[in-house]
């Protein structure tokens, strides 16, 4: 075992010291979690979640959400932010599934290799590594990590990925690193150090449980 992957391991028992095994929301099925993911992007968890539910309401299948006219899409979902993208990007995936697949059914992922399941998820424009990872992950039970803003910079500052990856090249780099039994709980956790203790714009080096494996708090402390 490398370096990288010993401090990768001592990462993951730290957090679950520190914020113990942490729980998903309900998990939804598959489809379900990729319209709730699109929705997530570049919002807040309560306000995805309120889009979501107000998009469930109006549209109590997809099949009608699919048929819907586009402005009224955009109205459900506003509370999501960017409503304008994500009404359309939502309808053009179901749609182009519907088309591909006969069926909103993505159950039949399961039965490919986790790279080709991956793959399939992201032909569609809009659904980018992290979003097909969540689907992968949670809803599929998958070995796919996923990989947001929270987790890119705290991953940064601990050295886990060199300064600069993208977030798309820190999705295989970090799955390389951690077990994948263990991908649901260090995401978790990373999202939670994330917006608690290494904000974009504040860390709380003194308090954080990674400070004795962090390359930026040990230059912080310099």
């Amino acid at each position: 075992m490398d370096d990288l992957n010993l401090i990768a391991r001592q990462v993951r028992h730290k957090l679950l010291d520190f914020y113990g095994i942490p729980t998903w929301r309900v998990p939804l099925d598959a489809v379900d979690e990729l319209v709730c993911t699109i929705l997530s992007q570049n919002t807040n968890d309560l306000n995805r979640d309120r889009a979501y539910s107000a998009l469930r309401a109006k549209y109590p299948t997809w099949e009608q959400l699919m048929e819907a006219d586009t402005n009224e899409v955009v109205s459900a979902i506003r509370l999501a932010g960017l409503s304008n993208q994500k009404g359309p990007r939502i309808q053009q995936v179901l749609n182009a599934i519907q088309k591909e697949r006969g069926s909103l059914d993505l159950s039949f992922l399961k039965d490919m290799p986790v790279e080709e399941a991956r793959a399939w998820l992201e032909q569609f424009k809009g659904v980018g590594p992290k979003t097909a990872a969540i689907v992968l992950l949670f809803s599929l039970g998958m070995p796919a990590f996923p990989v947001d803003t929270h987790i890119h910079r705290v991953t940064t500052r601990l050295g886990l990925i060199p300064e600069g990856m993208s977030v798309e090249a820190a999705h295989p780099a970090l799955e390389s690193l951690f077990p994948p039994d263990t991908y649901q709980d260090v995401h978790l956790n990373l999202i939670q150090l994330g917006r608690q203790l290494c904000t974009a714009r504040q860390v709380h080096c003194d308090v954080c449980p990674l400070q004795s494996l962090c390359s930026y708090a040990k230059g912080h402390r310099n």
